[in-house]
């Protein structure tokens, strides 16, 4: 497969970045800015790494790999070479890593002053803890946030990576590069992005801080209104085993919620406290009663706040899903399209995921036009697969 600049659609089409490639937070936000428009190159090890990597591996989607041997003098000149012609340098390495390496952010902007350098941490580039391995519930761990995620009393439940790694990472990252490229173009001058998953899910999170300075917060799961505490604003199973979610909030959309579930000539006031466990058994006992697909045939496209908890093989197929086309089929791969999206500079996907480090190197290389690239072949600087 030939890659060449400019291939990309969307709003970001034009802006040039050098991925220096890591796992989780990073490729998703690369494959964000390639899925935008921009012109992204993955410069990735020899041989790859953990968790990432294959066809399948929507995160790298969108962009080429070129595989480097950071560690050779000759594939941080190229490096180097790529970052003279960027406008943003993305790094997800523990802090100083890169500096040792040789293309830290002074070299970097030595060679080019208006370069967007980000870099991807979990506890960001200082602090006590800024050395120290960890992953996505560490980090939202000692943010607070962690802990009153679930409806286990005695436990917190965590959903996977998607609160740390991509809500508060990948997500302010890029905001981060986006806002710093803006100004970039005023100035004319780069800056460092220091993109921390604990500043960022302390962000994602500012709600909760109010809540609890407003003093009507208690920190115990299934408590408050938005956690499960709240009868009307909860999951409940259904006769055949599956799931609704609930979230019938507003007078007017509870009162068609009842009406719709059929209780609303029995149903509790939701507002006293005493009865919510007579109200939650209500609903809980009434929701038993029908399968899945007949309640969804109750509130489907209502003002109910009611909506089937679907699985993900599930998800394209409902019948909103699938009008908005929210995923597609590409590549043999169904994926989720480009987000968010945009009346005149429309994005679409490009490229599949690499089927492995190093796949394009030299068509990659070519076309931000590094010289010598037989040579860095030849020399074990850069890596070339077969496809």
């Amino acid at each position: 497969m030939t890659f060449a600049l400019g291939q990309g659609t969307g709003p970001l089409k034009g802006l040039k970045v050098v991925e220096i490639a890591g796992i989780g937070p990073s490729p998703h936000a690369c494959m964000i800015l390639a899925d935008l428009g921009a012109d992204v190159i993955r410069v990735e090890r020899p041989g790859g790494q953990m968790l990432t990597g294959g066809s399948h591996d929507l995160l790298n989607r969108g962009r080429p790999s070129a595989a480097l041997n950071l560690k050779d003098p000759e594939a941080v000149a190229t490096v180097l070479d790529l970052v003279e012609q960027a406008d943003v340098l993305v790094e997800g390495m523990r802090p100083g890593v890169a500096e040792r390496l040789g293309f830290g952010p002074e070299a970097c902007h030595e060679r080019n002053p208006r370069l967007v350098y980000s870099r991807m941490t979990g506890w960001g580039q200082d602090g006590p803890w800024a050395q120290a391995a960890g992953h996505d519930m560490n980090y939202i761990a000692i943010t607070g946030t962690l802990h009153g995620l679930g409806q286990v009393k005695d436990k917190p439940q965590f959903p996977a990576n998607l609160v740390g790694d991509f809500g508060g990472g990948s997500t302010y990252l890029v905001i981060g590069i986006l806002a710093a490229v803006l100004e970039a173009r005023t100035s004319g001058l780069g800056q460092v992005v220091d993109a921390a998953i604990v500043d960022g899910t302390a962000s994602l999170n500012a709600m909760t801080s109010a809540f609890l300075a407003g003093g009507g917060f208690k920190e115990e799961r299934a408590s408050n209104l938005l956690d499960g505490g709240a009868p009307y604003y909860d999951i409940y199973e259904t006769a055949d085993g599956e799931h609704m979610s609930v979230g019938a909030l507003e007078p007017q959309f509870y009162d068609l919620f009842v009406e719709l579930l059929g209780i609303k000539e029995t149903a509790p006031d939701r507002f006293d406290l005493a009865k919510s466990g007579e109200l939650r058994e209500l609903i809980t006992t009434t929701f038993k009663q029908r399968t899945r697909d007949e309640w969804c045939a109750v509130f489907d496209g209502t003002d109910a706040c009611v909506a089937p908890v679907l699985r993900m093989s599930e998800a394209p197929e409902h019948p909103h899903i699938k009008g908005r086309q929210v995923f597609v089929e590409h590549e043999g791969i169904v994926q989720p399209q480009p987000a968010p999206r945009f009346s005149r500079t429309r994005a679409t996907l490009s490229h599949p995921p690499a089927p492995g480090a190093g796949a394009h190197t030299r068509e990659a290389l070519e076309a931000w036009g590094v010289k010598d690239v037989d040579g860095l072949l030849e020399r074990g600087a850069a890596v070339q697969i077969t496809e």
